[in-house]
């Protein structure tokens, strides 16, 4: 077996008083594609903005490909990571988020070399023909001098996909990343990361309310009620054969 490429051991996040995560242990392989359902305020999106380093952990500890993400040696102590150190082991994760979050000012193809230049301080040419490479394999090799602001929200959403891949991520994150969109829009995104998924390098946790696509694209999909982890296993086995009260009731608002 190999070693998760990402653990979390008992994290636990509060927010003020409100402890929004209770103690979460959970391991991804590589390429492995976890699904995380349930309610809103469960904790689905603070569990992966601390892999990304926008949240840090209350207590408890992030592993990432063998590397504490939080925390540092110094000597022999363990000690709160520094920001090269965060930098340093976040660089193997990507993240699509709800809004895009796309630079207007910025072609889609500008939008997309600019980390590669700027964060990997790749050579131009190197970051530009990759770029080209990941807007046609997201369905938009047609629109590369294009602005944000001329592209449909399903679009801007596979300019931030491309934008991610180019960064040659270990770990890709999206974080509901339908739920901006106009409904006739939902099914383009959906199938971009089908394909993305099907080349299986890359391990993928999807924080998504789309259960049939929750169901074709993980490997296992983990329930997350109350700031715990409430159930987890195969789609099947989650979806279709729970006993778990709270699951069934998450579950039945979904079905008509």
């Amino acid at each position: 077996m190999s070693e998760p490429i990402v653990r979390y051991q008992d994290v636990h996040k509060s927010f003020g008083d409100v402890e929004v995560l209770k103690g979460i242990d959970l391991d991804i392989k590589p390429a492995e594609k976890v699904a995380v359902i349930g309610p809103s305020g469960s904790g689905k999106t603070t569990i992966i903005r601390m892999l990304m380093t926008l949240e840090q952990p209350t207590a408890g500890s992030i592993i990432v490909d063998g590397k504490n993400l939080w925390h540092m040696k110094k000597g022999d102590q363990l000690v709160p990571a520094n920001e090269k150190h965060l930098r340093q082991v976040r660089g193997d994760i990507g993240m699509v988020f709800q809004h895009f979050n796309l630079f207007p000012h910025m072609t889609i193809l500008e939008n997309c070399m600019s980390a590669p230049v700027h964060v990997q301080k790749e050579d131009k040419s190197s970051a530009r023909e990759r770029s080209i490479e990941m807007l046609e394999k997201v369905g938009l090799g047609d629109k590369l001098d294009n602005y944000p602001s001329q592209l449909s929200g399903g679009q801007k959403q596979r300019v931030a996909m491309a934008r991610a891949l180019v960064m040659r991520p270990k770990i890709m994150l999206f974080d509901e990343v339908t739920s901006a969109l106009d409904p006739e829009l939902v099914g383009e995104v959906l199938e971009v990361i089908r394909e993305i998924a099907k080349e299986g390098e890359m391990a993928m946790v999807l924080v998504t309310h789309e259960m049939e696509f929750a169901r074709d694209i993980a490997d296992r999909i983990v329930f997350l009620d109350n700031g715990v982890i409430a159930e987890q296993g195969p789609p099947m086995e989650v979806l279709e054969n729970s006993e778990n009260e709270r699951l069934q009731s998450f579950l039945h608002r979904f079905r008509t």
